[in-house]
């Protein structure tokens, strides 16, 4: 069997073993044991071993070069560090199924090439002054990703076409970290449309680029997880110097029907004005916490999902929070958080409700 070269990038299983305890090699050599907690042992709130601390995957291929890119940038925005993995699955073959009754797979060389494409990553990332850590870690990304989540405080994946029904239950990086991840979670999807598209461009060519966030648009309802991720968007803003754009959708006559229980005399324009008077005692709160942030309000008539995936043409980054249920459940994360998902023009933020940082 030939060996993967270096220019290819590492091909992963498909479905995340999310169960799966990851091992990970650092560069020198160092192995870095991530064993999961004993169940029911997790009486208090888990404490994050590096909270100011992005981490990103890599498989070597440009489009998770480009995803390198954005979460140096998020690194260097926030003050935080960079942690880069490159995670591998060897296949695995049923002993009868092989003629002569065994085969050998080269796990070594598998890990060089993984060790060489975190090498080009660390010297992509170099001038921007940021400290970086790099590790290889042998198993499902997804499952590898998904545990090492808890210990640090966002996450960035590369997106990629869908496949439908959630990437075939949860088997793409990008469907299941979102959904399952402990940490906020940035997707980045690799598009030529969107405000950094002609930076895009030059990534894709291996140029390396840093983004810019002016437009923060972050969707909120009102509810528990949306102000989680208005918080977040904030804090964002504030670290890239960026507006925040407040969207919120109330389908009072499109087509979704959500609202045709209502009277018909009763006045739309009015329903869009008390929802914005509501939401505007919460914004309020959040302006006087953070004086240097500019919140701007837009409530309009229509899907939060459907405006969303509008403002995003025009935005360089969506705040969207989810449920994060978890299990099969989770599988959706909320029909406005994977709607956007699906259809962005730019990179998408998703914040579970119960993710330890912001």
């Amino acid at each position: 069997m030939s060996q993967p070269t270096a220019s290819q990038p590492i091909v992963a299983a498909q479905t995340p073993r999310v169960s799966q305890t990851p091992t990970a090699t650092q560069l020198d050599g160092t192995r870095l044991d991530n064993p999961r907690p004993t169940r029911g042992t997790e009486a208090t709130p888990h404490v994050p071993a590096r909270p100011n601390t992005v981490l990103v995957g890599l498989n070597g291929s440009p489009n998770s070069l480009q995803t390198l890119d954005w979460a140096a940038a998020f690194a260097k925005a926030l003050g935080w560090s960079l942690h880069i993995v490159c995670s591998y699955a060897l296949p695995q073959f049923p002993i009868g199924h092989i003629e002569g009754g065994y085969h050998h797979i080269d796990d070594g060389a598998v890990q060089e090439k993984a060790k060489a494409v975190l090498r080009r990553a660390k010297e992509r990332v170099a001038p921007l002054g940021i400290d970086v850590t790099a590790a290889a870690a042998n198993g499902d990304p997804a499952g590898v990703l998904v545990e090492m989540s808890k210990d640090y405080g966002l996450a960035v994946v590369g997106a990629k076409k869908s496949r439908g029904f959630a990437e075939r239950l949860l088997g793409s990086v990008s469907s299941a970290m979102p959904a399952y991840a402990r940490c906020p979670v940035l997707v980045v999807p690799h598009s030529r449309v969107g405000a950094n598209a002609p930076l895009h461009d030059a990534a894709a060519a291996g140029v390396p680029f840093t983004p810019r966030l002016k437009r923060i648009v972050v969707g909120i309802d009102g509810s528990d997880h949306s102000n989680h991720a208005l918080s977040v968007a904030v804090k964002q803003a504030e670290a890239w110097g960026a507006e925040v754009v407040a969207v919120a959708g109330v389908p009072v006559g499109s087509t979704s029907n959500a609202l045709n229980w209502m009277p018909q005399q009763v006045d739309h324009e009015q329903v869009l004005a008390d929802v914005r008077a509501g939401l505007d005692v919460s914004l309020n709160r959040f302006e006087a916490q953070h004086p240097g942030v500019k919140i701007r309000r837009i409530v309009l008539d229509g899907t939060g999902a459907e405006l969303l995936t509008e403002f995003s043409q025009a935005a360089d980054l969506v705040v969207v929070g989810s449920r994060g249920r978890g299990g099969f459940r989770g599988l959706l994360l909320g029909s406005t958080s994977q709607a956007v998902l699906h259809n962005s023009a730019c990179p998408v933020l998703v914040v579970p409700r119960k993710s330890h940082r912001a």
